[in-house]
């Protein structure tokens, strides 16, 4: 299975690093370096610099326009509606970490999770 380094917006639980970290993979969560209130630019900025994953469930990482794909490490927005409880966001996010196709596939994708699919772009 192909480690995966999550960089972990602050839109998601705080929950989701021990979450990564428990399934084998590499949180760095936003809030814990300082970067808690970035704006988007400085996170991206900030992840391809690293080469770190972003795990947001900020629907502007979804526009690959602003935020192409291939020059990420992966991108995986959640996809959930507002209302939805952090032991949701953490199921779903759960379900990802045990996709290894997925995750061995996710540089240079867009990944956009709901319950019960994962979409990638590009394919």
């Amino acid at each position: 299975m192909k480690l995966v380094h999550f960089l972990v917006d602050a839109s998601m639980p705080r929950a989701a690093a021990p979450l990564i970290h428990s399934r084998g993979h590499q949180p760095t969560d936003v809030r814990d370096i300082g970067l808690g209130t970035a704006p988007d630019p400085t996170i991206a900025a900030h992840a391809q610099a690293r080469q770190l994953a972003i795990l947001s469930r900020d629907f502007d990482f979804a526009d690959i326009r602003q935020y192409p794909p291939g020059q990420y490490e992966g991108i995986v927005v959640i996809d959930l509606p507002s209302t939805a409880t952090a032991a949701t966001i953490l199921n779903l996010v759960d379900y990802l970490l045990q996709q290894p196709q997925t995750l061995s596939r996710l540089s240079g994708r867009l990944a956009i999770v709901a319950p019960g699919r994962i979409r990638l772009r590009p394919p």
